[in-house]
């Protein structure tokens, strides 16, 4: 596997590609949209310029396809971030260019199911960087998030070691984006009870690799952009966040038990298990339900972490998934997860 490389970062007054790898939802819910733009220029300085498919509900593969080329060509650009995630990403993989990609390498920022691109562009040799959405964390309803804000500014412009810190607060409620009386006030959010470490005797630091459990899921049934060879991950940190599809206990179990029959998990000197959504409009759970969910959930992850990597260090509850605030990760980058200490640190 080739050792993927920081690409240059963009500075405040550069352009910014805003595109839509997976799904076309900025044509359906303009606000959070706009929104999220409207911060790219006031908050971050830079211009946001979108491409045919951005806002296309229905585009096909080739047509998002097309878009991430002429985003990488362009050379008036010097980051990209995806607009949201989606279902069907993987669609769009045998479709892509890589020398094309790879000799004009740029940040690429996306989440969910952005982590097909993300693990792309790993294996092209760039690092990518795993967060902060238009539509979501920037376009959040009353504010951005502060960590997440302080998160994606360092990561787009700065190079360096970055401490991740546990939120106060968080929340993983949605509410509805066709109502422009969700964006006046921003959500409400309950306290965080931190980060839960097990197998904190150590102090490990390598590459970035996961993303949406989910999605790591599909790729290894299609058999892409996952390494043949598990010993390629050796020392690699992973992390793993899992959507608001809510899979069941059973799902996430099953799925890192087959990671972990390929030779995969053994391979990881350090996991980091994002905090787990637990709500969405098709699951609006009770707290209790919710935090039934979650409990389910981290017992399935410990299950198989038991089974197939019983010495791993394990974090969870890393604000690094499908809740709020979330913070950026490199994807192919340098994470040190020191457990004497308790702390996370990240290289941008």
């Amino acid at each position: 596997m080739i050792t993927p490389v920081y690409p240059p970062k963009p500075s405040p007054g550069d352009r910014i590609a805003v595109i839509s790898p997976s799904s076309g939802l900025p044509g359906l819910f303009p606000l959070p949209h706009e929104l999220g733009l409207e911060r790219l220029r006031t908050e971050y300085g830079l211009e946001p310029v979108e491409y045919p498919a951005t806002r296309k509900t229905g585009s096909t593969p080739r047509e998002r396809a097309d878009d991430i080329h002429a985003a990488f060509a362009d050379p008036d650009v010097k980051a990209v971030i995806a607009s949201i995630g989606g279902d069907d990403q993987i669609t769009v993989l045998p479709y892509l260019d890589r020398e094309l990609i790879r000799a004009s390498p740029k940040p690429f920022f996306g989440s969910s199911d952005n982590t097909n691109l993300l693990a792309y562009l790993r294996n092209s040799g760039i690092v990518g960087y795993h967060g902060a959405c238009v539509m979501v964390e920037l376009g959040r309803p009353g504010a951005m998030d502060p960590r997440t804000a302080d998160s994606l500014r360092a990561a787009l412009f700065t190079s360096g070691p970055y401490e991740l810190r546990p939120a106060e607060r968080w929340n993983d409620v949605d509410r509805d984006w066709a109502d422009p009386a969700t964006f006046d006030t921003p959500p409400r959010t309950r306290p965080s009870d931190g980060w839960t470490w097990v197998n904190a005797d150590r102090v490990v630091e390598g590459r970035g690799w996961g993303g949406n459990l989910e999605i790591l899921g599909w790729l290894l049934m299609a058999d892409r952009e996952i390494a043949r060879d598990p010993a390629e991950y050796a020392g690699d940190v992973l992390f793993l966040e899992t959507s608001e599809e809510l899979p069941s206990a059973a799902e996430v179990f099953r799925t890192l038990r087959n990671m972990g029959e390929r030779g995969l998990l053994r391979q990881f000197s350090a996991l980091l298990m994002a905090r787990a959504k637990t709500w969405s409009f098709t699951h609006p759970n009770s707290p209790a339900k919710a935090a039934r969910y979650a409990a389910d959930q981290r017992e399935a992850v410990l299950r198989a972490m038991r089974t197939y990597a019983p010495d791993t260090p394990i974090v969870f509850d890393v604000e690094c998934g499908h809740t709020d605030p979330q913070v950026v990760l490199p994807y192919g980058g340098t994470i040190r997860v020191d457990g004497p200490a308790r702390r996370i640190t990240v290289t941008y």
